[in-house]
């Protein structure tokens, strides 16, 4: 069977509307001024923003380091300078914060941190990852932002919450469980398929409602070729990776390995 590290992986995708247009120049103009000397940030981006990010800037010449706060954070601040010295974590300004719920921590989602940070008048950008727990919930967030939750987050959902500076780690997370299967193609519609256990056309429905994104791009062809590494979001469903893409079966059928987060 061949090796899994023989399968290609997906492309640089170049921006596909405005918005990643406007991050495009606009982390552009900051990777030149890094270069030139001066310490410049952006971010929190998404692994989809900080692959725009990162392309943008490497014509620059920029030293440039991405990170959230903790070692393997998703959502991360990219920062730019002369020289990689200049770029050790303090430089990044990222507090990390407990928001501690007294009872019904377990009945709270992401969704729900999420839209009482945004209540406040937070913008996404400063806000890193939100890691819910037993006891409620860590935060990463720029200081300002951090400190705005500390001073007057009081409740998430229908729960009260107190907030507080923390140095804890976050929690292991545990190894996934991985599963194999066969699919016909590599086809985002077959692929979709045996993650999610439906049929093909089930499959098509999803993608033709605008439910399935691919690593943040959402998706419209139900024929677009999956790749190793490949992160879908599908909403009503959650979100899954292609761990690896194996050989053919003897039946013509190909062997991929798979997560659900």
């Amino acid at each position: 069977m061949a090796s899994s590290s023989d399968a290609k992986q997906r492309g640089y995708r170049p921006p596909a509307n405005d918005e990643e247009r406007l991050l495009v120049k606009r982390v552009s103009g900051l990777a030149h001024a890094g270069a030139s000397g001066a310490l410049k940030k952006i971010g929190f981006l998404s692994d989809r923003e900080l692959e725009l990010a990162v392309a943008a800037a490497n014509p620059s010449g920029a030293a440039m380091r991405a990170f959230g706060g903790y070692e393997n954070a998703e959502r991360c601040v990219l920062a730019f300078s002369g020289s990689m010295e200049m770029l050790s974590d303090e430089v990044f300004e990222i507090s990390c914060v407990r928001l501690e719920v007294h009872g019904g921590a377990a009945r709270l989602t992401h969704r729900d941190y999420l839209g009482a940070l945004m209540s406040l008048g937070l913008t996404r950008e400063t806000l890193g990852d939100i890691l819910p727990d037993s006891k409620g919930a860590l935060l990463y967030a720029r200081q300002a932002a951090a400190q705005c939750v500390v001073n007057e987050l009081t409740s998430v959902g229908r729960q009260s919450v107190s907030c507080h500076f923390s140095e804890e780690a976050p929690q292991q997370i545990h190894e996934r469980d991985e599963r194999r299967v066969t699919v016909a193609s590599l086809r985002l519609d077959a692929v979709l398929s045996a993650m999610l256990k439906l049929s093909r056309a089930d499959a098509c429905t999803l993608i033709r409602s605008g439910a399935v994104s691919i690593n943040h791009v959402q998706a419209v062809r139900a024929h677009e070729t999956m790749y190793e590494n490949d992160v879908v979001r599908v909403k009503g469903y959650g979100k899954y990776e292609v761990c690896a893409i194996g050989a053919q079966s003897k039946k013509g059928r190909t062997f991929i390995t798979y997560c659900q987060f």
